[in-house]
């Protein structure tokens, strides 16, 4: 038995053992390992509560974001309705402008055919008080043709005029 290797083994762990047993590792070894699993412990929480404030800012931020895009929404609806407005009175504005400048086309049309319409009839009693002027003074002399002439002139004016 004494020439096993295994034995020899054996034997020096035990002594290994028992040195370290009387210098005290186990204590210390067990020492180290507490303040591991505090320090890991430590960590543990420190990460759950920084997953628990990363969580509440997601949430935040996601709460942030439903309501930008809530606003915007409502900005492009209201300038949906604006510009729909707009184009409303715009087309409103353009059919009063166009009815407007009718009414003016229309009326300076009128004013014209009447100015056309007194040019005419004046004309008309131009060429008739000198034709009237040249039948009676060819065929009426004296002052009875004189006084006749002023009287047709004085009457055709009144009449066409």
């Amino acid at each position: 038995m004494f020439y096993e290797p295994e034995t020899w083994v054996a034997i020096a762990f035990v002594i290994l053992l028992v040195v370290f047993g009387y210098l005290g590792v186990h204590r210390t070894l067990l020492t180290a390992l507490d303040h591991r699993a505090e320090r890991i412990k430590a960590e543990l929480e420190d990460a759950r509560r920084l997953k628990d404030e990363a969580n509440k800012l997601l949430g935040e931020y996601k709460a942030r974001r439903a309501s930008a895009e809530r606003e915007a929404e409502e900005i492009i609806s209201s300038a949906k309705a604006e510009a729909e407005r707009i184009a409303a009175e715009a087309k409103i504005k353009m059919e009063d402008f166009v009815a407007r400048r009718t009414k003016t086309a229309e009326s300076k049309i009128a004013q014209a055919e009447a100015q056309a319409v007194a040019d005419v009839r004046a004309a008309a009693a131009n060429a008739a008080v000198t034709a009237a002027s040249t039948i009676l003074s060819q065929s009426v002399k004296g002052s009875v043709a004189d006084d006749l002439v002023g009287k047709g002139i004085a009457e055709v004016r009144s009449k066409l005029n």
